[in-house]
């Protein structure tokens, strides 16, 4: 009878208690991985749910103003701009329940000079899943470490390559531009069919300013940039180091949008002290020189696997694979170029 009790309130052996333990590690392995694509799908459906509200606020603009924001505000033959550089997103505040920011703006200044507004964070400008979502902050000057900037994830359909060209006023193919002011009837292929915006990923090393002109015809291979030399401003070790959509209320196209150049993620590598980059390039900043025409390749980057999202210019939001064809995704990229797009 004692042996009997005594077996009975036995504990558990070391193996036992070691198999116990694998079964465990065994069940959370199996399990870790679908509550991480189970918050990967939140994720994504708040990134998709951001594009819809700017989507709503675009066309709410629309309604107030009878067309669309542009992107940059440019005065003929001057080469530098005082307020006009606000970004489409500080257009779009009032619109976005943001109001009493925007009240803040003084349209007649630059942005920079409003640290105030700048520096905020605005929730529906970021994507959930962006690993950078973090103020910008000076790393030169008087002010180093202090605010300067915070990111968007967000950014407008600026088409093919072209961005603007100073000498005729004559801008790209994209749903928006400096100086635009587009209304739906603008838009021949369809707004169901056009880019609006799309995702990009914060602190993006850009090339911009180049010594030589890379062209008006869009490249085709991605190693375009190899050999181009920019101002040393946005890449590598530079106090502005890798910078590219770091400023939401920035109207410039290297920190507001994207072109078609190259597909959804594709990379745009560049080498700085033996070190590769994916980057975003700039052939000249519109707006701030009288005669250099801008061209730029400004790739839509997504933080989810695969895929960008996008929103189209009549508010939808899809879900558009990396591998779409480059004919189709230049296609949807312009507002009026007849192409018969068909399923994507």
């Amino acid at each position: 009878m004692k042996t009997t009790l005594r077996n009975l309130h036995r504990g558990f052996t070391l193996i036992e208690l070691l198999v116990v333990i694998a079964i465990i590690a065994i069940l959370i392995a199996l399990l870790l991985p679908a509550v991480q694509q189970a918050r990967e799908a939140a994720r994504r459906s708040q990134c998709k749910n951001n594009l819809k509200q700017i989507g709503l606020a675009l066309h709410n603009y629309g309604d107030a103003f009878k067309n669309f924001p542009p992107s940059y505000c440019v005065v003929p033959g001057v080469t530098t701009t005082v307020g006009g550089q606000w970004s489409f997103r500080a257009r779009l505040l009032p619109h976005m329940e943001q109001a009493g920011l925007q009240k803040l703006i003084n349209w007649n200044l630059a942005y920079s000079a409003q640290l105030n507004v700048a520096i905020m964070r605005i929730p529906s400008f970021l994507c959930p899943s962006e690993v950078n979502d973090m103020t910008r902050v000076f790393t030169s000057g008087p002010n180093v470490g202090q605010p300067r900037d915070y990111p968007a994830n967000y950014g407008m359909n600026f088409g093919t390559w072209q961005i603007w060209n100073p000498t005729t006023g004559s801008a790209g193919d994209g749903s928006f531009h400096p100086n635009s002011n587009f209304t739906t009837a603008a838009f021949k292929d369809g707004t169901s069919n056009t880019l609006c915006a799309t995702e990009l990923k914060a602190y993006t090393p850009y090339v911009r300013n180049t010594t030589s002109d890379p062209g008006a015809t869009p490249p085709t291979s991605a190693s375009f940039a190899t050999g181009l030399t920019g101002d040393g401003c946005c890449i590598g070790t530079s106090t502005q180091q890798n910078t590219g959509h770091t400023e939401w209320a920035d109207g410039l196209c290297q920190q507001s949008g994207f072109t078609t150049t190259f597909t959804p993620n594709t990379k745009i590598p560049y080498v700085v002290a033996g070190a590769t980059y994916d980057i975003d390039l700039v052939s000249w900043r519109e707006g701030t020189h009288a005669t250099r025409v801008t061209y730029a390749a400004l790739t839509a980057r997504s933080h989810h696997t695969g895929i960008v999202q996008a929103l189209m210019m009549d508010g939808s939001v899809r879900m558009i694979n990396e591998k779409i064809s480059l004919a189709t995704w230049r296609g949807l990229g312009t507002r009026r170029g007849s192409e018969v797009v068909g399923e994507f």
